[in-house]
């Protein structure tokens, strides 16, 4: 499951195990299991997710207990139900706001792709204005699909490098998103 091992000491210290593993595996375990994700929900995905957060099937048990609704305090935004173009300068400024590093979860099918509103006013998918790591499809989607989705950034933050994040085409593809 995880890439930290438990050694025999080295000569001199002997009779003491010690923990052998990069500072980057390190951090991206800890990150990984202590998401607070910001739901920005707008129509029936949101009720899925609240239905996600409940007993039934217990969110919590992925460290992401604490849904923070300030984006200085969380690190996973999680984007549910029609975005309307006019809330495309708000959804930027919530993720550029939110603490580094930052996943995105775009959940159903509004958020994805526009859903079934193509029309207008209907912001035909969030990767327009914000990049979008993990994709949930539905109608609305599942709690199990969402479930499935929160794993899936698991597994990125844990495999991410340190410096991803401060990488000259991170930084180029922040700049390339346009605000409608």
């Amino acid at each position: 499951m995880s890439n930290i091992k438990i050694v025999d000491a080295p000569e001199g210290l002997e009779g003491s195990g010690f923990f052998a593993t990069s500072l980057d595996k390190a951090i991206g375990l800890a990150r990984s299991y202590s998401l607070w994700p910001l739901p920005f929900a707008t129509s029936c995905c949101g009720i899925e997710f609240m239905a996600t957060m409940g007993s039934n099937y217990d969110i919590s048990r992925f460290g992401a207990e604490r849904p923070s609704f300030s984006p200085r305090q969380a690190d996973l935004l999680m984007v549910m139900g029609t975005i309307a173009k006019k809330m495309g300068p708000v959804l930027k400024q919530v993720y550029l706001q939110m603490a580094e590093p930052r996943w995105v979860i775009a959940v159903g099918a509004c958020a994805s792709s526009g859903g079934v509103f193509d029309s207008y006013s209907v912001l035909q998918g969030i990767d327009r204005v914000i990049p979008v790591d993990v994709y949930v499809p539905g109608c609305p989607p599942r709690p199990e699909q969402i479930i499935d989705g929160l794993m899936q950034v698991q597994h990125l933050a844990q495999n991410e490098s340190l410096r991803r994040r401060n990488t000259e085409e991170y930084k180029a593809l922040l700049e390339s998103y346009k605000v409608l």
